[in-house]
């Protein structure tokens, strides 16, 4: 916003961070902390305000080993007391020699030009070198010298230090946000302004995890997430891939039922990684580890592929009777029809393709190819109607700005934290069946159109800008979210939402392209497809619903003119 001033943060902000969010998990989680986590919250609060600084300073960067030369923080006042502090009290430690499985995380933190001076290196080792990647040098530092030959050619020149009670700190955040994706720079885009959260009484707020073995199951799927990661970046074979994930699946825990969401995504991840490298025989007994989607639509395809026709139909017809989206519930008829077809001449077409085989067509100029929703906007333009681009925008407000304070009631028991930008169960089926009463009531409330439009429009200017993942902030949303309110009754508009609540990580997305209405009061939402284009699961569940309710809607096929 033009004339905002500038946020300055506090010298030592971060330090005020960590100790808010030391205090806010002993408020919350103190029965879960170990006898470890919680000596390292009484030592941490014994040192000076100056090495707290440093040791934050530390464990808010990436990485484990730094260099003091290399060390400048303003604010605090006396750096080397500082460092010597920590090393005295065990907050940090110098590089020595037993660090040699972290020799890569350490050699990482000097330049190749610094590596190739410091190195105990011959000059016949030099010159080839030289010609290397850092990486490449690295690696023959750690592969051809000794790790403690190593470390006295680096040290000799400057203190090197490794970072300690990484494991404390990593609990203490993750106890906080509940996850690995978010850290303390959430803290500071909140002060200055960048992001703002709902604002919550923090006495309402409630604990995530409830014991020791919850905390620990979903931690430990998050770090093994990561190492997945890393042994595809460091492109370990994917035969050495499978042979760890299934080594660690058997050996881990029966898991809480907190973790078993992320553990149902790590296995589908992995079996889409060993599909890719051409194992399907792995793959299948990975996915046969969970039945989230995209989990069983894989299997069937790879029960088919190998000939098993029969365990491909029966897994086709349970995925029929309890489908968990619109894939699963259009893949389990159509794989089905297709398996059974196998040897006519004529293949049945899926229930996506025959929709839109059916649809009408349009001819629009060939200058459009590349922004075909823009030349069927001109198209109805002019032919005298009014047009705008929705697709999932608009609807996603409505449901944000018609439910915003049932979405985020920490009464429900999914608020945590104070920075979080949505309730834990979000995506989950917890979300309706907690609000049932809550949602039916509020579209009770908003039984006329100018009922719908107060609530719209008083939530917009009363939360503007405040974070919420379905409310992307534009003045064009309350514009098009009056349209929709005029266009459709409050009747329709509410089975709609609803149909929203019951599953909002699919439901809130496949919503048609575009808003077409005239001053008659006529509109249509149109789902725009070129000839190379298909038609999505989720796109025809909306189409279809919209017909169940009296929404009109249709697809258009456009054809190049």
């Amino acid at each position: 916003m033009a004339g905002q001033q500038q946020i300055e943060l506090p010298p030592k902000y971060y330090l005020d961070y960590f100790r808010y969010l030391i205090g806010f998990v002993q408020r919350m989680y103190t029965h879960l902390l170990n006898a470890e986590e919680q000596a390292f919250i009484r030592r941490f609060e014994s040192l000076t305000e100056d090495a707290q600084c440093l040791f934050v300073r530390f464990s808010n960067r990436r990485g484990d080993f730094f260099r003091i030369d290399k060390l400048s923080y303003r604010e605090i006042d006396e750096l080397p007391a500082a460092v010597g502090e920590l090393l005295l009290n065990g907050f940090i430690e110098r590089l020595n020699a037993h660090h040699e499985l972290m020799g890569d995380a350490a050699l990482n933190v000097f330049t190749k030009p610094e590596l190739l001076a410091l190195l105990p290196l011959a000059p016949e080792e030099l010159k080839p070198l030289a010609k290397e990647k850092k990486e490449n040098v690295v690696r023959y530092a750690l592969h051809e010298l000794a790790f403690p030959e190593i470390v006295a050619s680096l040290t000799a020149h400057e203190t090197v230090v490794k970072v300690a009670f990484e494991a404390e700190v990593m609990m203490l955040k993750y106890l906080f946000f509940g996850n690995r994706s978010s850290d303390m720079t959430e803290f500071v885009i909140r002060d200055l302004g960048k992001v703002s959260f709902e604002r919550y009484d923090e006495s309402k707020l409630t604990a995530r995890f409830l014991t020791r073995k919850e905390v620990e199951d979903k931690l430990m799927i998050s770090l093994t997430n990561e190492e997945f990661r890393e042994l595809q970046h460091a492109e370990t074979p994917p035969e050495d891939i499978y042979n760890w994930f299934m080594n660690w699946n058997e050996t881990r825990p029966d898991l809480a039922d907190i973790a078993q969401p992320g553990y149902a995504k790590l296995v589908t991840r992995v079996g889409s990684y060993l599909e890719r490298q051409k194992m399907p025989d792995q793959a299948m007994q990975v996915y046969q580890l969970t039945n989230m989607v995209p989990a069983r639509e894989r299997r069937v395809r790879l029960l088919f592929k190998s000939g098993l026709v029969e365990e491909a139909l029966a897994l086709c017809d349970d995925m029929a009777v309890s489908p968990q989206n619109a894939d699963e519930r259009y893949f389990a008829t159509d794989f089905r029809e297709k398996i059974l077809s196998v040897g006519e001449k004529k293949r049945p077409r899926k229930a996506t393709t025959r929709f839109l085989s059916d649809a009408e067509s349009v001819a629009i100029p060939a200058v459009y190819r590349h922004h075909v929703e823009a030349g069927v906007m001109n198209h109805y333009l002019e032919q005298g109607w009014e047009a705008a681009f929705t697709e999932n925008y608009p609807w996603r407000g409505l449901f944000g700005l018609v439910f915003w304070d049932i979405i985020y009631d920490a009464n429900v028991s999914a608020i945590h934290h104070p920075l979080q930008r949505a309730p834990s169960d979000f995506y989950s089926v917890d979300f309706y069946l907690k609000r049932e009463e809550a949602l039916k009531g509020r579209l009770t409330e908003l039984a006329t159109r100018e009922a719908f439009r107060e609530q719209v429009e008083g939530v917009f200017f009363g939360k503007y800008g405040i974070t919420n993942v379905l409310v992307d902030w534009n003045e064009e949303l309350l514009s098009l979210a009056h349209q929709i309110i005029d266009l459709l009754e409050p009747e329709q508009l509410g089975l709609v939402l609803l149909e929203m609540s019951h599953n909002l990580r699919e439901h809130t997305r496949g919503f048609p392209d575009l808003l077409i209405w005239n001053d008659e009061g006529k509109y249509e939402f149109i789902e725009v497809k070129s000839p190379t284009d298909h038609l999505g699961s989720q796109q025809l569940h909306w189409l279809q619903f919209f017909q169940t309710i009296d929404v009109k809607a249709r697809v258009l096929r456009v054809d190049w003119a």
